[in-house]
């Protein structure tokens, strides 16, 4: 009995509350801290290369000249300017030019695209994680309406302008990552796009100081072939970018 008497005397025990969960506006205060210093970054690291070694990306023969002078290295080093090389908005095809300058067709194309997807899969990236607002913002008015175009019919856009690039490079980039587009068209409508025009400006570049040669013609025939192709392919999907 005193032992019942006792126990009903005792006081409850003092529930335990859960943790406080973090608020959503703590959440998207500390997103947008991380944008701006990813921001910063990429303005910071543009301006240094720009500014130091402008001269790289102005002609093939600077680039083809940094590249041999690494030796077994040129390959690794040139996959890094050209990876780098579109988010400063230096033309592709003035890399892949320097690449069949310095390697020959085959070898500068092959090292051409794994840069230039490289950097393609870099700025989609970067875009899927600043997301659409931001990237919305950045570009220009006249791309904004290929956010909704790209969401239906993502592979057969991004293919067709890898093709006929009409639209900068790393906008496209930014502007595929920020849609709802799956990795997986993304990346192989990049992969195989960028090989026809790749070859091309491969084989040009490999001839552009010897204008007159069988490869320097060849060259510029694959060019005006691929970009033919790529509007052949854009009548037969049905493919529309204007507004």
């Amino acid at each position: 009995m005193i032992e019942c008497l006792m126990e009903a005397s005792q006081p409850d025990p003092l529930p335990v509350l859960p943790a406080a969960a973090p608020s959503a506006s703590s959440n998207a205060f500390y997103s947008n801290l991380i944008r701006v210093f990813l921001i910063l970054a990429i303005v910071g690291l543009s301006a240094e290369l720009l500014f130091k070694h402008a001269e790289l990306f102005k002609n093939p023969a600077e680039i083809k000249a940094e590249v041999l002078s690494w030796g077994l290295w040129g390959p690794l080093a040139f996959i890094v300017l050209y990876a780098i090389g579109p988010s400063f908005l230096i033309p592709g095809a003035i890399m892949t030019a320097a690449a069949g300058a310095a390697f020959g067709p085959w070898w500068g194309s092959l090292w051409s695209l794994i840069g230039a997807n490289l950097g393609a899969l870099i700025a989609f990236t970067t875009g899927r994680y600043l997301g659409r607002g931001f990237v919305e913002g950045a570009v220009a008015a006249r791309f904004k309406p290929l956010f909704g175009r790209i969401a239906r019919n993502g592979f057969n856009i991004i293919f067709y302008l890898r093709i006929v690039p009409v639209i900068p490079y790393n906008a496209l980039n930014l502007i595929a990552g920020a849609s709802p587009i799956a990795f997986s068209d993304y990346f192989w409508a990049s992969v195989i796009g960028m090989v026809p025009g790749t070859v091309a400006f491969a084989f040009f570049g490999s001839q552009i100081w010897n204008p007159r040669s069988p490869k320097f013609l060849l060259g510029i025939a694959m060019i005006l072939g691929s970009i033919g192709a790529g509007e052949l392919y854009r009548r037969r999907v049905r493919i529309k970018l204007d507004p």
